[in-house]
């Protein structure tokens, strides 16, 4: 930062502090969601012929920050864009979690309106990657409690205030992790990052509740493909396990 001729930051007072406590005196530009656009009509001269850093508030740029329309804009002008690795909550949070984090998937901050936060409980309830979410203080409780009454046996991590005096990592089932939420208030004080583990695939509805079209498209890809193609391709496009359909597929392949 102390070679760069401006610094584009989220909040020019924010970022002053850090500024200051290292003696580094810079031209500040302000980069939002809002003005991202202009902010690159402002500076595309600049940025052609001088040294300039993205810094975010806390954590590391564009994630879940704004900056990449920037980025976008200097790599489609032939601009060389490098990164100094630094802190990120997403990935203190997975490495702390205790969960399996092989696969994952980043949502950002939990949606605001009713029909986003059932489209988030559908993919909890089918996916089979590693779910990770940023929650405000606002709405880590009813979260907490939504997630408590669709799948409270759904092993989840709440990480809180990560890399700071009052870290906590809360770790259970999320009937659980909202129980202990829920009795005491100073937990829901922070910044948090909930990471939750794939719902297990083995509690899906068991072959006796399969409807009669499944078991009809079973039949005829049957007649084409072998049982475990079978089963693959089915089970792409429906909310049974595997071994569910394996044995139903097995049933009436015996049948033929």
């Amino acid at each position: 930062m102390r070679e760069s001729d401006i610094i584009i930051c989220e909040n020019p007072k924010h970022s002053l502090k850090l500024l200051s406590k290292l003696d580094i005196k810079k031209k500040l530009i302000s980069l939002h969601d809002y003005n991202e656009e202009k902010v690159i009509v402002k500076i595309k001269e600049s940025i052609k012929n001088k040294k300039l850093s993205l810094i975010s508030d806390a954590g590391s740029p564009l994630i879940s920050d704004p900056g990449y329309k920037l980025v976008r804009h200097c790599m489609e002008n032939n601009l060389y864009v490098t990164v100094v690795p630094g802190a990120s909550s997403v990935t203190a949070a997975l490495q702390m979690s205790s969960i399996p984090i092989n696969k994952y998937a980043f949502y950002g901050f939990i949606p605001k309106t009713k029909k986003g936060l059932d489209e988030i409980i559908h993919i909890l309830k089918n996916t089979t990657l590693t779910s990770v979410f940023f929650i405000s203080t606002h709405k880590i409780l009813s979260f907490l409690e939504l997630l408590s009454n669709k799948l409270p046996d759904c092993k989840i991590a709440i990480c809180k205030e990560l890399t700071k005096m009052n870290e906590k990592v809360v770790v259970g089932s999320s009937k659980e992790v909202f129980d202990k939420f829920r009795k005491n208030s100073k937990n829901l004080l922070g910044e948090f990052v909930l990471v939750v583990e794939q719902y297990n695939t083995d509690q899906k509805k068991p072959s006796s509740e399969m409807k009669d079209e499944i078991i009809e498209v079973l039949n005829k890809l049957l007649l084409k493909f072998s049982l475990t193609d079978t089963v693959e391709i089915v089970h792409k496009f429906v909310n049974i396990s595997k071994k569910e359909l394996y044995k139903k597929a097995l049933e009436i392949k015996n049948e033929k």
